[in-house]
């Protein structure tokens, strides 16, 4: 990886340090990551590069459901590091989000993506979408039905799981006379649609150009700043076209957001005008407004859980 300046290395260790990292520290902030134990599973595949690269960073494991069957819809559920880290898979709300979607007959496929050390955006987004043309690529290997492909996850992983939705069916965008090449060519499917069905954003940071909108932890230089490789001053179109919000459009996939009102890491009302910007382009959508969640404190409820399980059926009914 990267060296990065020591301006920014206070700041890397304030939120990579215990945010995303198994157990979390702060008493389980972003779930229960200490073990795998409420996972329910019939076959797991892990560490499989799906680049054809061998770096740890384009490494996946996958989790089939504990009833077997000829196939299973799937789930890409996308870990948060502020976009920090390239090998946490291990940690991606599995035994929260991940079990839940197990239980459910979801297989959960859980990736790695290059940190903003190893390269700046877009190739974080261009590394899940090649990941969902591998999910595509593999479908009788992996027992995939690939009729249903959702992306979801929580905080960074929260916002690459709503950029590959909203930007389904782009590859490369212009956005303010930025260009910016969202689909990438890494792996070996790219022949294959990195398209998905549904969307699932866990206290996701969505619109990059108003981080500003509530209360939120304050760092030297931003998480935003640093996978951008720019300052926001005379960049602002970078950081528009670094948001998910950027591209809703009416033929969007069903998504929906979960977002703590006490979160003070990203604010609340990111999730909070991704709900509106969604509704108001026509886009089918629910929100999950958390009174006494913060960032991965008390969001994952059997409640919530089944809530975001439930829109999921509902969105694979839909398709049918």
């Amino acid at each position: 990886m990267k060296k990065l300046g020591l301006t920014l290395a206070a700041g890397l260790l304030s939120i990579a340090g215990f945010a995303q990292m198994p157990g979390g520290g702060f008493g389980g902030f972003g779930g229960n990551q200490n073990s795998t134990d409420t996972m329910r599973y019939s076959q797991k595949f892990l560490n499989i590069n799906y680049a054809g690269d061998n770096e740890v960073y384009h490494n996946l494991d996958i989790y089939l459901p504990k009833e077997v069957k000829e196939s299973y819809p799937v789930v890409i559920h996308i870990y948060g590091s502020a976009w920090f880290s390239n090998n946490s898979k291990g940690a991606a709300d599995l035994n929260t989000i991940c079990a839940a979607l197990l239980d459910a007959g979801y297989a959960v496929v859980t990736p790695n993506h290059r940190s903003s050390g190893d390269a700046k955006y877009p190739a974080q987004i261009n590394d899940i979408k090649a990941v969902i043309r591998f999910v595509r690529g593999n479908a009788d290997k992996y027992k995939f039905d690939t009729s249903f492909i959702a992306t979801s996850g929580f905080s960074s992983g929260g916002h690459l799981a709503s950029l590959a939705a909203t930007t389904r069916n782009e590859k490369v965008a212009d956005v303010d006379g930025y260009k910016v090449d969202l689909e990438g060519n890494v792996g070996q499917f790219t022949n294959f649609s990195s398209s998905v069905d549904a969307a699932c954003d866990w206290s996701g940071p969505v619109d990059l150009q108003h981080m500003d909108c509530g209360e939120s932890m304050k760092m030297p230089t931003s998480p935003e700043e640093v996978v951008l490789g720019v300052p926001r001053e005379g960049n602002e179109n970078r950081y528009k076209a670094l948001s998910a919000t950027a591209y809703i459009d009416p033929s969007d996939p069903p998504l929906i957001v979960c977002h703590g009102k006490k979160d003070n890491v990203v604010p609340f009302c990111q999730g909070e005008m991704f709900y509106n910007a969604l509704k108001a382009k026509g886009v089918k959508t629910d929100f999950i407004p958390v009174e006494e969640g913060g960032h991965g404190f008390n969001m994952y409820s059997k409640e919530n859980l089944a809530k975001v399980v439930n829109f999921l059926n509902e969105a694979r009914a839909a398709k049918k």
